[in-house]
């Protein structure tokens, strides 16, 4: 039988339905709330709270109304009604932050429901305007309370930002200024990069929403270089919080107004590569959207999986990228390039090849550039074998591999010979500078020589053209130097290497020329000083020195791997092994050829060339080179400057275990530290591994806090760190170990960034290293780190042999590990009493460690060993009783007696403490 009030809940209900239709909504109200005190069901009570809702919203009561809905939602968390009813209350009563949460779960539990998915859309732009425009029509930037635009200046430091409030929205007012094209206000407008804000606010996201991806990139192309980079750096925000919406997905404000982040991003870099090809761009914007392509579309690292993207931008834009690769600068083209832009695109390329992961894609990646090189070369007459060509060359800078094939086609080579000999200029240009690439490979490098040396020499000696002329000795500098730097394995006649670098120098210390044709110079260097006879004349000259350093620090971008170059064969900074020697015998013996090393590559010649170096500059330029923001500072660039910045450090070509003698660690100015963070942090592994070598060695050799003043410490740890693992040399490990003890010794907050990098278990390891330093380093590290509370929770805890060791290294043979060892166990005994009565249990050798710590000739030992006893006869009687039975006593009491000094004053404290728990008498320790 039905139950009667159940069936008066539901007459209510339906009476409430039929008055909330005729639009007698207090009726409906009245009706809903006496079914509710009939004793509903739960379900019938979420039925009713949402009815009421409804009433309320009709109402314009929407607090209640929001109460309601929660209350139904507390019945059953999938009403979806009653989570629509509350997101419409909550936006009238203006919290659309959490009424956008409740359209998403409506959207999600129905996700076909398009009345759901118009409300989104529609509060989107409501959160989009009240996060660019609020109320007075003015853009809130950083706070809530900047009610304005603000403007920062770009010209001169000195100048005060300007603020410039907008009545309407700055936005059609930011693109008519910008739309001007004035110099001065391309200078000062940057209001559209936020530097405060973070990545995923909805100030970013809302930016690209509201003006459009299409106007946004089309900002890169002004001819104003402030503007242009104003934009590419608000871009790369939006590129930051757009990979990041892919990964981890938008929530609240932002997942309203970009549903999609993966075609967002899409959409994006499609517009950059549009750009790249479009007529009337700036070359410094097709620069800037090469930049954000290097930085945005390859994986950052290889252990993610997913190279979908890199996929798709070599389908869609490998051409676009390969036409702004062929483009020359001068004389100027359809398309507007910089002296940069084609190294831009060649790193690009190379990335994105460098991004594929099997054989089947990178033969795609071969065939889209060959049936583009072939799409010119073929049926387009010479300008078009010039643009074939010129592309070959940008494949040879980037992926090689690709730009041999490239080489290879039928008649590209042959097209290359034959314009070396044009009376062109513009021709002989291309084909010379393909030569000097092609000629990389040892194997094509021996087929030029015997084909193409003599055609060198004949543009060198006879061209008019001083561009010309650079660019054929570049390529007999290259192919002088294909034998590296085996002494007995020499291209050229005797002394012809040191007339090539005599005219190097002279073209690179011309200030008359421009900074292009210089840099070719810079390259000839390059590969010339594999010859010790040429490092040895170079670094004498100090005035090639210092030209080279200044255009390192010029706008000539691509200068910078071969100044990189030439300062590492200068200092011999490249891995270098020792052979054995009896395999030299063997080889020798087999008649198989032996490298010579030159008699002025030993130690010591480098070491007189790294001091000459240092007195020219080398530490500054190199800093400022480092922090170049270019995509032509690559990771291979990064790994030269790696190795060239721990010469001077090192004070050879090699490390060694032992004293670090003083030298010239660093520039007057700290330029060495600031050049060596952003080393360690960015670039390949085996550049990132050689930069933070050098930190370990500044942090070693100098005071820490004068050599990384304020907070640049802190950013120190992360690279000694990553020394310590097994892939690193035992001398890395021991470095860094030597490094992070120093950091540990200094303050709370460093131990405790070291323990948050996760180092103290590797510590711990190398605790157990066969090799008695690192064993020693490691435990001067954790003598240090003991001070912190989590490293002493780690020795207290049970059912580990940490105490242990601690306890057996203050008894072993070598004196610097006992001194390490017994520091620690001072320390830990002082701080954690209760490790003193653990002490005993350990090992059964304790009492004749510590008796040999107390009669140790060694004040520091002995010192060490009287704090452990003093604390352990203060943690407890019954230890203090075992002290006092054994000849413990009788040495105390003779150390008591000694000259006042802390071992005195300590033993003396132990016999006190002994006579106050009644072990001995008092006159017991004047016998």
């Amino acid at each position: 039988q039905e139950d009667p009030l159940l069936s008066a809940v539901e007459q209510l209900r339906k009476e409430g339905n039929e008055l909330f239709k005729c639009g007698d909504y207090e009726g409906a109200l009245t009706a809903y709330t006496q079914a509710l005190g009939l004793g509903a069901t739960p379900q019938d009570q979420a039925i009713l709270h949402r009815n009421r809702a409804a009433c309320h919203l009709k109402l314009e009561d929407y607090n209640k109304a929001e109460t309601e809905a929660s209350k139904a939602i507390e019945k059953d968390g999938g009403d979806v009604k009653a989570l629509y009813r509350r997101s419409q209350a909550l936006e009238k009563l203006g919290r659309l932050d959490q009424a956008v949460l409740d359209l998403q779960r409506c959207v999600s539990l129905e996700p076909k429901n398009k009345v759901f998915q118009e409300a989104l859309r529609n509060i989107g732009g409501q959160i989009q305007e009240k996060v660019l425009v609020d109320s007075s029509g003015m853009f809130p930037l950083g706070s809530r309370s900047h009610k304005m635009i603000l403007v920062l200046p770009r010209v001169t430091p000195s100048v005060r930002p300007t603020l410039i409030p907008l009545g309407a929205g700055p936005f059609p007012q930011m693109f008519s200024l910008l739309a001007t094209h004035d110099p001065q206000l391309g200078n000062s407008v940057a209001a559209l990069h936020q530097p405060e804000a973070l990545p995923l606010s909805p100030q970013t996201v809302a930016t690209l929403s509201v003006l459009g991806t299409r106007r946004v990139v089309s900002i890169l192309g002004v001819e104003s270089q402030a503007v242009s980079l104003a934009a590419c750096h608000l871009l790369q925000v939006i590129f930051d919080a757009l990979k990041e919406g892919v990964k981890k997905g938008f929530r609240g404000k932002e997942g309203a107004i970009i549903v999609d982040p993966a075609r967002e991003l899409k959409i994006l870099i499609s517009n950059l590569l549009e750009l790249l090809t479009e007529v009337g761009v700036s070359g410094q914007g097709r620069d800037n959207a090469l930049t954000l392509l290097i930085k945005a579309v390859p994986r950052k690292s290889l252990k993610d999986p997913n190279n979908s993207l890199t996929l798709w931008v070599i389908d869609q834009g490998l051409k676009k990228i390969l036409e702004v690769g062929g483009s020359v600068q001068e004389p100027p083209g359809e398309l507007a390039v910089t002296a940069n832009s084609r190294m831009s695109a060649s790193v690009l390329l190379s990335k994105l090849f460098d991004d594929l992961k099997c054989d089947a894609e990178r033969e795609n990646f071969h065939r889209l550039c060959e049936n583009y090189i072939k799409s010119w070369f073929e049926g387009q007459g010479l300008a078009g074998k010039l643009r074939a060509i010129q592309t070959v060359s940008c494949l040879l800078q980037g992926p090689c591999e690709a730009g041999n094939r490239a080489l290879e086609l039928s008649g590209v080579m042959e097209s290359v010979i034959a314009l070396c000999a044009s009376e062109q200029e513009e021709e002989q240009l291309v084909a010379v500078e393909a030569l000097i690439h092609a000629a990389g490979k040892a194997k094509r490098a021996s087929f030029i020589t015997a084909n193409g040396v003599s055609l060198l020499k004949d543009l060198y000696k006879r061209s008019e053209k001083d561009s010309i002329r650079i660019r054929a000795l570049v390529g007999l500098c290259k192919l002088g130097s294909a034998g590296g730097t085996d002494f007995s394995m020499k291209q050229f006649a005797e002394g012809s290497t040191l007339k090539l670098a005599k005219q190097c120098r002279k073209w690179l210390c011309n200030d008359q020329m421009d900074a292009g044709t210089r840099r070719w110079a810079v390259e000839g260097l390059a590969y010339l000083t594999f010859d010790a006879d040429v490092k040895e004349e170079f670094v004498e000259d100090e005035a090639a020195l210092k030209a080279l350093f200044q255009l390192s620090t010029s706008e000539e971008r691509s200068v910078l791997f071969a100044v990189a170059s030439a300062l590492v064969n200068c200092t011999n900074s490249y891995d270098c092994e020792e052979p054995d020697p009896k395999m030299v015998e063997l080889a020798k013996y087999a008649k198989q050829h032996v490298p010579e090393q030159h008699p002025k590559d030993k130690p010591a010649f480098v070491r007189a060339r790294v001091k000459k170096l240092l007195a020219a500059g080398v530490v500054s330029a190199m800093t400022c080179m480092v922090k170049t923001e270019s995509p032509v500072l690559t990771g291979s660039c990064r790994e030269l400057l790696s190795r060239r910045v721990r010469a001077p450090l090192s004070g050879l070509g090699g490390w060694w275990f032992g004293p670090y003698p003083p030298g010239p660690i660093s520039g007057t100015d700290g330029s060495s530290p600031q050049a060596l963070l952003p080393l360690a942090l960015e670039g390949t592994d085996v550049g990132q591994t050689k930069a933070a070598q050098a930190l370990a060695k500044l942090t070693i050799t100098s005071n820490p806090e004068m050599t990384f003043p304020g907070e640049r410490i802190y950013e120190v740890v992360r690279p000694l760190v990553s020394l310590l693992h097994l892939s690193c040399s035992g001398l890395q490990n021991f470095e860094a170990l030597m490094a992070l003890t120093n950091l540990a010794g200094i303050s709370e907050r460093l131990r405790q960034k070291i323990l948050k990098e996760k180092a103290v278990p590797m510590i711990e390891g190398y605790m157990f290293e066969e090799h008695e330093m690192i064993r020693r380093a490691a435990t001067e590290c954790m003598c240090n780190l003991a001070m912190s509370k989590e490293v002493q929770d780690l020795f207290e805890a049970t059912g580990n042999d940490r105490l242990k060791l601690l306890v057996l290294y203050s008894g072993e043979d070598d004196e610097l590990l006992r001194r390490a060892a017994a520091g620690g166990l001072a320390m830990l005994t002082s701080m954690r009493p209760s490790l003193c009565s653990r002490i005993p249990q350990v090992t059964t050798h304790w009492l004749e460690i510590l008796q040999a710590l107390l009669l140790s000739p060694n004040q520091e030992l002995q010192h060490r060993g009287v704090v452990v006893a003093l604390n352990m006869v203060e943690a407890s009687k019954e230890i203090a009783g075992t002290l006092m039975e054994s000849e413990v006593l009788e040495i105390l009491s003779v150390l008591a007696k000694g000259k006042e000094s802390p071992v005195t004053r300590a033993a003396a404290a132990c016999l006190g403490k002994a006579v106050e728990y009644g072990l001995i008498k008092p006159h017991q320790d004047g016998e």
